[in-house]
């Protein structure tokens, strides 16, 4: 019998590869899709494309509305601030669009689910790329936060990060060995039809897509710069 588990699913390139996998490679069974209203400015873009991937892998889908979480920051995400254009992340840029505490909360209100209805595993798209920039992104996050979660819960789920040693080329194409549905994904820090192709994440995410022959997905996702 497979173990239960939660993926934190914000629609987005890696955590929608990080269930794909999970379903796929790793002895668990994700039954549950939490996705997290912040108040972020994608976050209509961001549950759209959460309920189409849930739904695509079966996985009941559940949005947690956390509006506090907006007045505590200043951060471009969510704020009147101008997110950030660049083709590589900066420690100003970096700053600009930190939440705080994002994984950490999210980490800890996923462990409460676990605690409560018997999931063991909590999945998130961690991954090598953005752990340079971001330290809850990193294999020590993880295992820190799982040294919490045995004083925090009495089940003791363990958080997984499948992608934890992956770049965002690779994480593309275990996408396409795996058939991920791409053309549902949303990873565009902006509100929109398609994403702006201009912001940190998009620029990223259509590098990679454009590295694995993936002109399809950038033509579906991408608006037209033309």
């Amino acid at each position: 019998m497979k173990n239960k588990a939660i993926i934190l699913l914000s629609g987005g390139l890696d955590s929608t590869v990080a269930l794909s996998y999970a379903q796929k490679h790793m002895d668990c069974d994700v039954e549950l899709a939490l996705t997290f209203d912040y108040g972020q400015k994608s976050a209509e873009n961001e549950i759209s494309a959460s309920e189409k991937i849930a739904e695509h892998y079966e996985v009941s889908h559940k949005i947690i509305e956390l509006p506090w979480l907006r007045d505590i920051t200043n951060s471009s995400l969510v704020s009147g601030e101008e997110i950030p254009t660049s083709d590589f992340m900066t420690s100003d840029s970096m700053k600009s669009v930190w939440i705080p505490n994002r994984n950490g909360l999210f980490l800890n209100i996923a462990a409460s689910f676990c605690d409560s209805y018997g999931y063991n595993y909590i999945i998130f798209g961690a991954n090598k790329e953005e752990g340079l920039t971001f330290p809850d992104n990193t294999e020590d996050f993880r295992v820190a936060i799982n040294k919490t979660f045995e004083f925090s819960t009495l089940l003791k789920p363990k958080v997984l990060a499948p992608l934890i040693n992956y770049n965002k080329n690779d994480i593309v194409k275990i996408a396409v060995r795996d058939a991920v549905p791409l053309e549902y994904i949303r990873s565009c820090y902006r509100l929109g039809e398609k994403h702006c192709g201009k912001c940190e994440s998009c620029y990223h995410l259509k590098e990679a897509l454009l590295a694995n022959g993936c002109q399809k997905y950038v033509d579906i996702l991408f608006e037209n710069e033309d």
